[in-house]
């Protein structure tokens, strides 16, 4: 038996065709019963069945495999650590199919993984549900199972549930029969697919429903009560369906689409076939009370999630190395669907967040690449991150944008149908975009597929001749060894003169006579046209001087006036150029009023703290996200970090850099507002009570307290309500906490889930450590879910130090809570990732020396990594000559 342990994966000598699973959950006792009888093909001679199975009961005497006669294990091993079930028999098993049958029990677990409980409330009684969440490897803590994305087989599930109570399953009910206070339902047979996407929901709960033109069913469930709140993502999904069908040129493949909202779930959804599982915030929308932002978020990700209907569960990965495959590409299909609904919303422009999120956790030493081994089923929850997702999204836009929209989507089907109730990797993409197009997309892209990083192209002018060189981008300022194909976009004074290339080589040169870029000698020249590659420009300085007149005088669209804030940021954050440069740059954008650019200086570029099944699959949503992860925060923390007197400066820059557009768009909506000042609104006067401008805390402060004596007032509506409470916080202290207390009496007295974030991530940017701490040991209280107690540690400056002191003594607390989901990992990055001292990353690793877990080891290197890139870049801040004069400068310019 030992040769089967500590595999990555399991051995092949028997593949499973079909399940039959029975299942019985006591939603009182929180445990269940089960049966699974697979139709297992033994391919090879074997005296072994291994297969996985986890936190199971297995009742050793009822495990059988029958095929030319009935053959007893002679021994049934259960391999915690490696989460198999090993039956060795006392003769050769023959070659064909047989059944396998095997009895277990198991418990409805709190860790949101596997088969678990989540509690909600009805008629005032707390009550228990029964869910599951198989992705990545948990279907094998409800029963025992070939665990692996390849291991497609088709599924007949039964459940015996209480009579009064929803069950839910993949596909419709086949039969349902009623005996006293329990009934039994059968449901169709599900197609072939993978164990992961194997899906039951048992509990209260209404629903909302629609069809599609060619007649699916589609249900939105939610807790009794909150149905409407179901009627958004019920017309998105309806909507969706229909565009995806006529986009992949395949219809949807199951006769009904339901989609439902969990209290307690760790990811913000799952695709699961035919049972679509959310957040509710994820999923449900309330009018009163959901800001613009929210009803962003749930579109996004319910396009998201039935994106993976085609990619993901129709055609899944082989194994999670490909994983980039089934999320990167339903990110990117994601905003198709979006812009095709809510053409308003410019969401390609928004589109910018994810490459600018790719980009940021891409340049660690510490990243890995889009294709990554995974050695261990422990391994793979680190990897729901911003490569997969983001990265995987943008490398997807980039070569859609090299090949063309027609060709890419020809080739697209193409790779569908021929790959349709199977697996693929991602070659197999490659080859179909290929053969769709006639051009080297294995060659081309296979180096930002398979190596980590990506380039930063330094372009110089010199003798009217524009010289390229493209080398490995690091944010610690190291040189990497990297090299790419990079699709090079460029225009020249107007977008109407622009120029495409393969730069293959680490260096080329671009004549403007032969180029037709007569105006090079004077006009702006800018790379990588309306960002959709994946990469970084470096300019010199004439070029860099040409561009910020071009932002100034408005010549670039916002895409572009996006893209060279974010590579200066970055370059300045590696060294490569002066605070200074980038601050007056910062300077060009003061008139600046578009969303996508002031959302980038300003709030929605957030952290490594909300990744994964949004956990941006889509978990995160702009309006709960930190503050203190925006860019001109990061930039005035660091500034305080390196030196100290110049803060005061710094802020009052910032607050000049964002009051034209706070004084545009007010406090209030305006009638006939766009989606996006709606959004924007918000996220500016966040930042200005963030910096501490008076007159934003004194109106914010009367709006607050207005709310929290009439809920229905209008001076406090949804898209303005963070701001509000974070503006509030600034102010509290142990001695003056009205504010605080009234935030907590606010949050325990509304029932809607994003009400509760939105008020868990304004909390602890207080100022005062012992609010903080406060704030932190309440978030582990039973009053936060613990899905939602990462929200609540985004903390100020200030209270930094606070936070690692109580992470330190709360470790083993938040092992015990969190410690087998990806949910641990935010508790990591979100703590250690801000502080800027070589110390304190040595402190950091000294603690975590004999406490590393696999599940948190890349995390916890690439936190580490950070602490040690914002130590450097303040060693560069203090060396720095004349940053004082042109901070005072920059901060008291007058207009």
């Amino acid at each position: 038996m030992d040769h089967f342990k500590g595999q990555p994966r399991l051995p092949k000598f028997a593949v499973p065709k079909r399940y039959a699973i029975r299942l019985k959950p006591d939603l009182s006792a929180c445990t269940f019963a089960g049966s699974v009888s697979v139709d297992l093909d033994i391919v090879d001679h074997t005296k072994f069945i291994v297969l996985n199975a986890g936190d199971l009961s297995v009742h050793s005497s009822s495990v059988s495999f029958t095929s030319s006669k009935v053959f007893q294990p002679v021994k049934v091993e259960l391999v915690e650590a490696d989460e198999i079930l090993v039956l060795e028999f006392a003769e050769t098993l023959p070659v064909g199919v047989g059944i396998l049958k095997i009895d277990f029990d198991g418990v409805l677990n709190d860790k949101m993984k596997g088969f678990y409980k989540s509690t909600y409330e009805h008629q005032g009684e707390k009550k228990n549900m029964a869910v599951t969440q198989f992705e990545p490897a948990d279907a094998r803590r409800c029963f025992p199972c070939w665990d692996e994305p390849a291991c497609k087989a088709k599924f007949m599930i039964t459940l015996d549930v209480p009579s009064e109570l929803v069950a839910l399953s993949n596909m419709p009910v086949l039969e349902e029969k009623v005996d006293g206070p329990l009934k039994t339902v059968s449901y169709q047979e599900t197609p072939i697919m993978s164990t992961y996407l194997v899906a039951v929901v048992v509990g209260l709960f209404d629903y909302v429903e629609d069809y599609t033109s060619d007649g699916i069913k589609v249900r939105v469930y939610c807790q009794v009560g909150k149905a409407n709140q179901g009627k958004l993502a019920l017309n998105v999904a309806v909507k969706t369906l229909e565009l995806y069908k006529e986009y992949f040129a395949v219809q949807y493949a199951l006769p009904k689409l339901d989609m439902i909202a969990i209290p307690d779930f760790a990811f913000g959804a799952m695709e699961n076939y035919g049972l679509v599982t959310y957040r509710e915030t994820a999923l449900l929308f309330d009018d009163k009370n959901s800001a613009a932002a929210n009803k962003q978020r749930v579109a996004t990700v319910v396009a998201h999630e039935l994106a993976h209907q085609w990619f993901g569960n129709l055609v899944t990965m082989e194994w999670w190395t490909h994983l980039w495959l089934n999320e990167g590409f339903a990110t990117w299909v994601s905003y198709l669907a979006a812009d095709s609904l809510f053409p308003e919303w410019k969401v390609w422009t928004q589109f910018l967040d994810q490459i600018t999120e790719g980009l940021r956790l891409d340049c660690l030493e510490e990243s890995h690449p889009i294709e990554v081994e995974i050695n261990h089923a422990s391994e793979i929850n680190e990897i729901f991150d911003a490569i997969s997702y983001r990265k995987g999204a943008s490398v997807i836009r980039m070569l859609q944008s090299y090949l063309g929209a027609e060709c890419f989507q020809r080739s697209l089907a193409s790779y569908i149908k021929k790959h349709a109730y199977s697996n693929a990797k991602t070659e197999d993409l490659w080859t179909a975009l290929e053969e769709g197009s006639g051009e080297p997309v294995n060659e081309l892209m296979n180096s930002w597929t398979r190596q980590k990083g990506y380039p930063v192209v330094s372009v110089k002018l010199k003798d009217q001749k524009l010289e390229f060189e493209q080398s490995q981008f690091l944010a610690s300022g190291s040189h990497g060894d990297g090299q790419w194909i990079v699709p090079i976009t460029l225009c020249c004074g107007s977008y109407d003169v622009h120029k495409n290339f393969l730069l293959q080589t680490k260096s080329e040169t671009l004549d403007a006579k032969d180029s037709r870029l007569a105006e090079i000698g004077s006009a702006w020249i800018k790379l990588n046209v309306h960002q959709t590659g994946f990469y970084r420009v470096k300019y010199d300085e004439e070029l860099s001087a040409r561009l910020r007149y071009a932002i100034e005088k408005k010549y670039l669209t916002e895409t572009d006036r996006f893209g060279i804030l974010d590579d200066s940021f970055a370059l300045c954050m590696a060294r490569h150029q002066s605070l200074t440069s980038l601050l007056t740059l910062m300077d060009a954008y003061r008139e600046e009023l578009e969303y996508t650019v002031l959302s980038n200086l300003i709030n929605v570029m957030f952290t490594s703290l909300f990744y994964s099944h949004y956990w941006f699959s889509y978990s995160i949503n702009p309006n709960y996200v930190s503050f203190f992860s925006q860019l001109s925060y990061k930039v005035t923390s660091i500034v305080a970090d390196a030196t100290h007197e110049l803060s005061d400066y710094v802020n009052q820059f910032f607050i000049n850099l964002f009051q034209y557009s706070a004084e545009k768009l007010g406090w209030d909506p305006i009638q006939g507002e766009s989606h996006l000042d709606a959004m924007l609104r918000g996220e500016i006067l966040t930042a200005l009570a963030v910096y501490g401008h008076d007159p934003t805390l004194n109106e914010a402060s009367r709006r607050f307290h207005a709310f929290v004596d009439d809920r229905n007032t209008p001076l406090l509506p949804p898209d303005i309500r963070k701001a509000a409470y974070v503006a509030v916080m600034q102010r509290v202290s142990p001695s003056s906490r009205l504010g605080f207390d009234s935030l907590l009496r606010v949050y325990r007295e509304t029932d809607l889930s994003q009400e509760k974030t939105r008020i868990l991530s304004s909390i602890a940017s207080c100022p005062d450590p012992n609010i903080v701490l406060e704030v932190l040991n309440f978030v582990l209280t039973s009053e936060v879910r613990s899905q939602d107690a990462v929200f609540g540690l985004a903390v100020s400056k200030e209270g930094r130090e606070t936070a690692w002191a109580w992470l330190k003594d709360k470790w083993d607390h938040i092992e015990k809570t969190w410690g087998t989901g990806f949910l641990i990992t935010r508790f990591v990055s979100a703590v250690v990732s801000p502080f800027a001292s070589f110390e304190k990353a040595k402190e950091v690793e000294e603690f975590f020396a004999g406490r590393t877990m696999s599940s948190i080891a890349r995390t916890l290197k690439q936190s580490i990594e950070r602490v040690i890139i914002n130590a450097k870049w303040v060693q560069s801040i203090q060396n720095e000559k004349h940053l004082a004069e042109a901070v005072k400068e920059l901060a008291y310019r007058k207009y």
